[in-house]
């Protein structure tokens, strides 16, 4: 067995309230979008129409490097609808009060062309807590 190109999936913590920790992930990501719940929430169900308010915390997959969390400030509310295909495809049927975890192959994230600190071509791998469904 080499062990070198096996994949290794993240490990998000699940204490609700707490911003998550994420473990670096190894060997080749996914190619298809990945989702589980970390925390089962037990609120309202997300629906494709469904406006979030969320704390989200992003590591890009290549470096295991925290890119971006809304845990050092406010929570994030935006329309589903208008986020990165990963999220509208990967959230609906979370319930407020659960953390899902998120594994975007680069077509459902930002691509070749990436956006700001996230590279092209950036397997995203997500921890978002759903606060709020409207």
């Amino acid at each position: 067995m080499s062990g070198t190109s096996a994949t290794v999936l993240p490990v998000v913590s699940a204490v609700a309230g707490q911003a998550p920790t994420i473990s670096k992930p190894e060997g080749t990501p996914p190619a298809e979008l990945s989702f589980t719940d970390v925390i089962v929430g037990t609120g309202a169900e997300v629906l494709p129409t469904s406006t979030l308010t969320a704390h989200y915390t992003l590591m890009a997959w290549s470096t295991g490097k925290i890119i971006e969390s809304s845990w050092s400030g406010q929570p994030a509310t935006f329309p589903l609808a208008q986020v990165v295909e990963g999220w509208q495809k990967g959230l609906p049927g979370a319930k407020e009060g659960g953390r899902r975890l998120l594994i975007l192959p680069p077509s459902m994230g930002y691509g070749s062309a990436g956006a700001g600190p996230i590279g092209p071509d950036e397997t995203l791998i997500f921890a978002v807590d759903i606060i709020g469904v409207a």
